[in-house]
């Protein structure tokens, strides 16, 4: 763990229990290479859930865009975030919704990392 805690502080929780168990088997070198590119792709939390809020009074379904979920996206986009029921939702899951995009990452950068050392 302090592995992690040293070159991505900001990480908190089971982001942070992931990616320590994805960087066990890389260098120190490989480690910093990982934690530059991870930070460059992370979703933070908080930026979700601003971005869910914003829903509610602009744009429905952002969050969802800035994640890759494009056709939830238009869905909450053309139904005023179906009809504030999905937004309320993801106002109480924006951690999962940012966790698992983080995680599908983390997975990306892991194996480029391990495929080109």
């Amino acid at each position: 763990m302090q592995k992690v805690m040293e070159i991505l502080p900001e990480l908190e929780g089971d982001e942070m229990v992931f990616v320590q168990g994805l960087l066990k088997d890389m260098s120190e070198q490989q480690a910093q290479q990982f934690a530059i590119m991870y930070r460059s792709k992370r979703k933070d939390p908080l930026t979700i859930l601003l971005l869910t809020l914003l829903g509610f009074f602009c744009i429905a379904g952002v969050q969802r865009f800035i994640v890759g979920q494009v056709g939830m996206g238009l869905l909450y986009f053309f139904t005023v975030g179906i009809f504030y029921i999905g937004t309320i939702i993801d106002l109480f899951s924006y951690k999962k919704i940012a966790f698992e995009y983080n995680q599908k990452q983390a997975l990306q950068i892991s194996v480029m990392i391990k495929s080109t050392n």
